[in-house]
């Protein structure tokens, strides 16, 4: 019953072995890259799928669902402030919104860091590996306890390989994350003028 664990385990391992010293830094790369694409895809809810005007006016009226969402619970406040009757407030709702502003932007910078270091380290791992295989090349070792040549490309390859896995997904999802965030930012600006516009702009459909 262990045995297909075991093989799974003693796969990873060798698959680790293989890539030499550049593979722990890229396994942490790759879990520190997922756990902040997961985190930020949890934070980009945006809640209703309705347009920013029909939310304002389904909350306006007391119509609408409990907030699930930035979006929702920017449109919320924004109503509290609106009717709390503060002035300005375009500054009030600057200073409330700054802080949705803050959470869409979360774990962006990570993100990105870590999509650049992944193919970098990839590449590190190459040139190690390259530089194994002309040091076998040099002694004349096309086979040695440390590998020699084959051990040398298995190297060059398997770190070059890693790289791209971790990189390339972290893109197209690093993409897709950043063209919500700029949806929401949209969105809350919207809010922000619908508020200071009125309650008639709201009602227009």
């Amino acid at each position: 019953m262990s045995a297909a664990p075991d093989s799974v385990l003693d796969a990873i391992s060798g698959y680790m072995a293989a890539g030499g010293y550049v593979m722990p830094p890229l396994l942490l790369v790759t879990v520190v890259l997922w756990y902040a694409l997961g985190a930020r895809w949890v934070i980009l809810r945006r809640g209703s799928k309705k347009n920013v005007r029909v939310l304002l006016r389904r909350y306006a009226e007391g119509r609408a669902k409990a907030p699930d969402g930035i979006v929702d619970q920017a449109i919320v406040q924004g109503l509290r402030l609106a009717r709390s009757g503060r002035a300005p407030l375009r500054r009030y709702l600057d200073d409330a919104f700054a802080e949705y502003h803050g959470d869409i932007k979360r774990y962006a910078r990570t993100i990105t860091v870590m999509v650049a270091i992944a193919p970098l380290l990839g590449l590190l791992g190459t040139v190690a590996g390259m530089i194994e295989t002309f040091n076998s090349l040099g002694d004349m070792s096309l086979f040695s306890q440390s590998g020699g040549i084959a051990g040398g490309i298995a190297t060059a390859l398997f770190t070059t390989q890693m790289g791209l896995v971790v990189a390339v997904p972290g893109v197209i999802c690093k993409s897709l994350l950043d063209r919500r965030q700029h949806k929401i930012e949209v969105d809350l600006a919207q809010i922000k003028d619908l508020l200071i516009a009125g309650p008639h702009s709201a009602q227009e459909s």
